[in-house]
């Protein structure tokens, strides 16, 4: 069915919230309504009347207060947020907080946490033998005090049943682009992710950057601009003799000095690199999945595939189906049906 009035949204926020827990979404969910489409109507509501004051000192204003919001008003309430941040402790302590999200909870159509948010969520009932994430600085703490919770320590957001979960700060931002996904298509959700240069889905997981700013951050070290190359020339021979040869070191000096400035084996290192750049190929050229293959180092199209399998889940056809960048011209077409109909 068309859906014609705007999905109603809940922010849950509390002193000394993180920001970019509450905003982040926000910033994202408004690009909806900019396409042309219904979108979101976002209220902000905390205990108290007024301003809450977040953990990066800036202060935000908020919409209603619990009390101030009825059940009638809840009625047709689509998604519950409940943001996450320093002051989490104080806020399960207040059992206005707790009460109000079991309150609002019956109503929502879906729950969703960021960052720590989701120990709210736990106190009030709702995730108990749930599969959720969080910020990895906060998974043992969490976990002590909600051992009936699943923890999946290395994902950015996480979907059990009408439970949606992020990790910390930014993978907020990934989360909402996955709701825009199942509420207004794919195509929006492309759309609006590189309105706002944001990958569509991350690769692996929270302890996973990319190899670039891996590379960035050996830069200094003896093997800085190898790592640099690396990531610049997935194509080449990488093996460690030949990584080796290129540092002027031995074999096994190489190896150790490699793990101690990256944290990770040559061979983990470069099966990275060529996975991204595997997948930066896959989501913006047409080139053939073999040519792709070759060009980023896996040598057979056979091998790329059970790496891709591996890494992220779905083999290279599968990924490109799923990611590959559309024309402008194309996510235009999105919001056709909604602006004929002059919505």
């Amino acid at each position: 069915m068309l859906q014609t009035a705007p999905r109603k949204v809940i922010m849950v926020c509390f002193e000394r919230a993180q920001i970019l827990d509450i905003t982040g979404p926000m910033q994202v969910f408004s690009a909806v309504r900019d396409a042309g489409l219904p979108g979101y109507a976002i209220t902000l509501a905390a205990p108290d009347p007024g301003y809450i004051t977040t953990t990066s000192g800036m202060r935000l204003g908020m919409d209603r207060t619990f009390d101030e919001i009825g059940d009638d008003e809840l009625a047709d309430l689509d998604t519950l947020v409940v943001s996450g941040g320093d002051g989490i402790v104080e806020a399960l302590r207040d059992k206005r907080q707790v009460a109000f999200i079991q309150r609002a909870a019956r109503k929502a159509r879906r729950l969703v946490s960021i960052c720590s948010g989701i120990a709210l969520l736990a106190q009030a009932g709702l995730a108990s033998g749930k599969r959720v994430a969080t910020h990895w600085n906060a998974c043992d703490l969490i976990g002590q005090a909600f051992p009936d919770l699943r923890i999946d320590r290395d994902a950015i957001f996480v979907r059990d049943g009408n439970l949606w979960s992020s990790a910390g700060i930014t993978a907020g931002m990934d989360l909402a682009l996955a709701l825009i996904e199942e509420d207004w298509g794919h195509d929006l959700a492309v759309q609006v992710a590189r309105r706002h240069v944001l990958f569509m889905i991350r690769p692996g997981g929270q302890s996973q950057f990319s190899v670039q700013l891996e590379a960035q951050g050996g830069r200094d070290g003896r093997l800085g601009k190898l790592l640099k190359w690396i990531a610049d020339n997935p194509g080449e021979e990488l093996a460690v003799p030949a990584l080796a040869d290129r540092a002027c070191m031995s074999e096994r000096t190489f190896a150790r000095v490699f793990r101690a400035e990256t944290g990770v084996t040559p061979a983990e290192f470069v099966e990275r690199a060529r996975t991204q750049a595997a997948r930066r190929d896959l989501e913006h050229t047409a080139h053939a999945i073999d040519r792709i293959a070759h060009d980023c180092g896996f040598g057979t199209m056979e091998r790329m595939r059970r790496t891709f399998i591996r890494r992220l889940g779905v083999g290279p056809k599968a990924y490109r189906d799923r990611f590959r960048r559309l024309p402008v011209s194309a996510s235009k077409e999105v919001s056709h049906e909604y602006r004929h109909r002059g919505l």
